[in-house]
């Protein structure tokens, strides 16, 4: 998991947030009062008395400003007597302000990034039962009145008439040939484009809270899961949250050969009842009570028990996600749908390109070969959590439990960890100068959700890295997951204390980080000091990417179809939103995999947790495995550290610019089909 990496934009962050209440009020967008007479006489003057000055940069700035000027900012006069006292013309002077604004900035953003990690630890970190008061705290949002106070006392205004917006396709055409200040000046550019009322920014973070706080509770005790006959086959104490520990459990049984896939099948079971809603009430996050999946019985002492299912939560969460952002639209002129904000603002990838990928890469001939093989290695037909298949990585060949002893005698505690992470990045070719630091910027704690990694805003400050801890000790589970998460925080560390420009901090988009994260975990056995030495070590990796891509792919696709299909319904309930989910889910599922796995209209597609607690993140997943993967083979014949230092300072470009910089082409399907190709020949 991830949690949002780049605040250079705190209060676009913010309105990206969802709630689960209705407004007090309705808030109606204002007009812009300023006409265009007024906008072509401002620029005429300005471009009279600064003849030196590029007159693109006068007519973006002024028209900018007056998209955004509304009556409560002034008269039309107040407007003109505005632009004409606060446009910066020489260069010089252009600089000295931004110097300024960014490191104001970075002194907002950074405070405002910190007081809410520690108005949230009640909520992330495993202290404790979960408050009331913890939940009002976290759903708290400090910054969300920055937009409305900046425009108050004009200081969005400055940085608009100043700074001007470029567009995404201008931004991929004029950006290799810009300067790093330049970048950083389109960077502070991108900031004042809309106007959100604080109401509507606070209430988003109200909800978002609620949202994250309902999935991080959504344990399941798999200890009291039973078959028919009252059996039990997993560990006492383990508990699950979905959907990220049971998908973990079921990727974990490939190498257990005596009785693994009947464990897969129950955790399927479980899965599919999640899905449909019909999951009893009583057993979530409830140690009191047995349940049979396969019958969808609930046991208490052994007897049966009548037991209501689920309302429809998690679907009235999503649709709360969705009706709240429809109500940001109007306030986004350049982006009038959260798709748009969320891919070409957010990802920085038009949502028809990502789309195509996703759907070129599934419909490959290369799906069924690797199907097959895969098939081959188990002995068995596909079944529909094979989408998770995890006998490519070499762990595949390695018992859990034997993991487990190794991690557990390691990291007793979070802070075991903490202590081994400059260890760590010298195993991977950090100098011990450059690992010390690193790891004097990342503090570890226990996380009471699967696990995250919540970076920085400002170079004083420390990244942090959640993970489960159990009792005895960390499990591989939460060891592979601390290595994910370690990868993020490289990634936020490197891309905020080495970037040159703070307006740059950070990478393009949640991909890059996932890639970097990706890139960690899978060397966690490397860490653990157990070397792959098969000599198809590549041709595993490429595969084990392929697949991981062609099933997360397939996801994406399905979270993509939900958000069109709320947008053509906007009135819909959540027992309508349910049932639109699984149909996608299940269309999705019969035209790419059913196919290859023989059965139609399986619903796993979903599952994910991502759809209630981070509407459209899942497609930066398979677009973070295919630059993982360009990444990969960038560093597969130069040194690992250096590579990565010079990649992920970077900064924030655009994908197609920072991918061309890093790895010398755009992010595509055709590397991972190659290697994957040159890999069916080799690998049986």
């Amino acid at each position: 998991m991830k949690k949002i990496f780049v605040v250079m934009a705190l209060f676009i962050a913010a309105i990206s947030l969802i709630t689960c209440k209705p407004m007090q009020k309705k808030i109606t967008k204002p007009a812009s009062t300023v006409s265009q007479n007024a906008v072509d006489n401002v620029i005429k003057e300005l471009s009279s008395k600064y003849t030196e000055t590029p007159k693109l940069r006068i007519e973006r700035g002024v028209q900018q400003v007056a998209s955004l000027w509304m009556k409560s900012d002034g008269s039309e006069k107040d407007f003109e007597t505005f632009c004409q006292q606060n446009f910066t013309a020489s260069e010089q002077s252009l600089d000295s302000l931004f110097q300024k604004l960014q490191t104001n900035f970075e002194v907002l953003y950074g405070n405002f990034n910190k007081i809410g990690m520690d108005l949230r630890r009640g909520l992330d970190i495993d202290l404790g039962p979960v408050q009331p008061i913890d939940e009002m705290f976290g759903a708290y949002s400090v910054g969300a009145h920055l937009t409305d106070d900046f425009y108050a006392n004009k200081i969005a205004f400055v940085v608009a008439l100043n700074f001007p917006f470029y567009s995404l396709n201008e931004k991929n055409d004029l950006g290799p040939t810009w300067s790093r200040k330049q970048w950083a000046y389109a960077r502070m550019g991108d900031i004042f484009t809309s106007r959100v009322p604080a109401e509507i920014q606070q209430n988003a973070s109200a909800a978002y809270t609620k949202a994250d706080s309902y999935i991080s509770e959504y344990n399941i005790f798999m200890g009291n899961l039973v078959d028919k006959n009252g059996k039990t086959f997993f560990p006492a104490d383990m508990k699950l949250i979905s959907h990220w520990g049971l998908r973990d459990e079921l990727k974990s049984h490939y190498a257990d050969k005596d009785g693994g896939l009947e464990k897969q099948k129950m955790v399927y079971e479980v899965m599919k009842h999640i899905i449909a809603q019909d999951i009893p009430e009583t057993v979530i996050n409830n140690r009191e009570v047995q349940w049979d999946p396969y019958e969808n019985k609930v046991y208490k002492d052994k007897k049966a028990v009548e037991a209501k299912p689920e309302p429809d939560t998690r679907y009235k969460m999503l649709l709360n996600n969705f009706l709240a952002q429809k109500a940001m639209d109007p306030y986004n002129p350049a982006y009038p749908t959260f798709m748009q904000r969320s891919f070409e603002l957010g990802m920085e990838i038009p949502m028809v390109e990502v789309e195509k990928l996703f759907i070129n890469l599934c419909s490959s001939p290369e799906v069924k070969e690797v199907a097959a093989l895969i098939s081959k290695r188990l002995g068995r037909p596909l079944q529909p959590f094979d989408i998770w298949y995890d006998g490519f990585k070499a762990r595949g060949g390695i018992s859990e439990e034997e993991l487990t002893k190794i991690t557990q005698g390691r990291y007793p505690d979070p802070m075991a960890f903490q202590k081994d992470m400059p260890n760590l990045l010298e195993k991977l070719g950090f100098t011990k100068e450059k690992a010390a630091f690193i790891a004097s910027k990342i503090v570890v704690d226990p996380a009471r959700g699967s696990g995250h990694a919540a970076g920085a805003a400002m170079k004083s400050d420390v990244a942090h890295l959640r993970t489960r801890v159990v009792a005895k000790g960390m499990n591989y589970k939460g060891y592979n997951i601390a290595v994910h998460e370690f990868g993020h925080n490289v990634e936020q560390t490197l891309s905020l204390q080495d970037v040159d420009y703070y307006m740059l901090n950070g990478v393009p988009t949640t991909a890059f980080t996932e890639a970097l994260a990706f890139i960690f975990q899978k060397r966690d056995l490397e860490l653990l000091g157990k070397t792959d030495k098969d000599p198809n070590k590549a041709h595993l990796m490429a595969l084990d990417n392929f697949w991981m891509s062609y099933e997360i792919m397939g996801v994406s696709l399905v979270d993509m179809k939900v958000w069109k299909w709320m947008y053509a319904n906007p009135t819909a309930k959540p027992e309508q939103l349910k049932a639109a989910v699984i149909a996608a889910a299940k269309e999705v599922w019969n035209q790419f995999y059913a196919p290859v796995f023989g059965s139609k209209d399986e619903p796993i597609l979903g599952i994910y947790s991502h759809m209630i607690d981070n509407p459209l993140y899942l497609s930066s997943y398979p677009v973070g495995h295919l630059i993982d993967f360009q990444v990969e083979q960038q560093i597969s014949s130069k040194k690992f550290a250096p590579e990565v230092i010079r990649m992920y300072t970077l900064g924030r470009l655009t994908p197609e610019v920072w991918m061309k910089q890093a790895v010398g082409a755009p992010v595509a399907i055709e590397p991972l089909l190659k290697a994957t190709d040159a890999a069916l020949k080799i690998v049986h």
